[in-house]
């Protein structure tokens, strides 16, 4: 019952607490919301993908773990296909579906919670952290796929709700974003050291002023949401999302043979909830934002139920 209390206060009200500071801002001062997700997707995202990409150690080892995620990804997707077929959803409520359920909110609950598990009891031994480390490492290649996905599928998919694909795709390529990623992978290739360099603290202040900025934006648009508790289609994507998301993540983690501390990572991290740039990027395209905004809310609310029970479970499942 500890570690429920604890998840709660340490990471789900303070998320509450910034998304609440958005939203009394935003009744306030009636903020700008498309001011507020230009800043997201010019500046805060790209940076944190770049130090992301940048710092990590992708070693081969880790390379089930990628192609879990990307399995994630591809069967998330085909489940929101075949639930709009059934449901008649239109193009733009699709797309945003396959969001809700595809993107994980990785950051700032993902990174924080799986240091907090591996970081305390029972994976402490004598005043160590043996485990933390490869945990740590599971996480972030999940977290860098999730980013790169979001920032690209994502964009995509809510771009085909009021453009074509073509169009679509011109979005993406308006993504700082996408040019992270390979300008990441080249530096490191050539091992040419930026830490040094006056860019270095920038980019670090916008990669630690993502989450921040995320949340409050995230307010801010829940400002001007019309909320539906009755929504069905809410509702299913917070059930899967939550309940079937861990129990595929579940499936393919011994499909791929993974054991021990880096299948409760991996576990753990696909039981977190919606991806808050889901809701940002509905707002950036014009397109479903409503149903957005309330997935990523109501996904985040449950979780603190849902995360604690699957990390019981990842450590009866997967013993160290």
């Amino acid at each position: 019952m500890s570690i429920f209390f604890h998840i709660l206060s340490h990471n789900i009200i303070p998320i509450f607490l910034l998304i609440s500071l958005g939203f009394l801002l935003s009744k306030k001062f009636d903020l700008h919301i498309f001011s507020l997700s230009k800043l997201m997707f010019y500046l805060f995202v790209p940076a944190f993908i770049f130090v992301n990409l940048y710092t990590t150690d992708l070693k081969l080892s880790m390379l089930k773990v990628l192609l879990c995620g990307v399995l994630m990804l591809i069967t998330n997707d085909m489940i929101a296909r075949i639930i709009a077929k059934i449901r008649n959803y239109d193009v733009g409520l699709t797309n945003a579906f396959k969001n809700s359920i595809m993107f994980n909110n990785s950051g700032n609950i993902g990174v924080s919670l799986i240091t907090l598990v591996f970081g305390s009891a029972p994976f402490v031994i004598d005043g160590k952290m043996p485990y933390l480390n490869e945990a740590i490492t599971a996480q972030i290649i999940i977290l860098v796929i999730q980013n790169i996905s979001v920032n690209t599928v994502g964009f995509f998919n809510a771009g085909r709700a009021n453009s074509s694909k073509k169009d679509s795709v011109k979005t993406i390529l308006k993504m700082p974003s996408i040019y992270a990623i390979p300008l990441a992978l080249f530096l490191k290739s050539i091992q040419l050291d930026i830490t040094t360099t006056p860019f270095w603290p920038t980019l670090e202040y916008l990669k630690s002023g993502l989450v921040p900025m995320a949340l409050i934006t995230l307010g801010v648009q829940l400002s001007k949401t019309n909320f539906d508790l009755k929504n069905v289609d809410v509702h299913l994507s917070v059930f899967i999302k939550l309940i079937i998301g861990p129990l595929l993540a579940l499936s393919y983690i011994h499909l791929l043979g993974l054991t021990g501390v880096v299948a409760q990572a991996v576990f753990i991290a696909h039981a977190v909830p919606t991806a808050v740039n889901t809701a940002l990027i509905a707002v950036e395209c014009d397109s479903c934002s409503d149903f957005a905004s309330q997935a990523v809310m109501l996904s985040t609310l449950f979780s603190a139920i849902t995360l604690t029970l699957a990390i019981y479970a990842a450590q009866f499942l997967f013993p160290a």
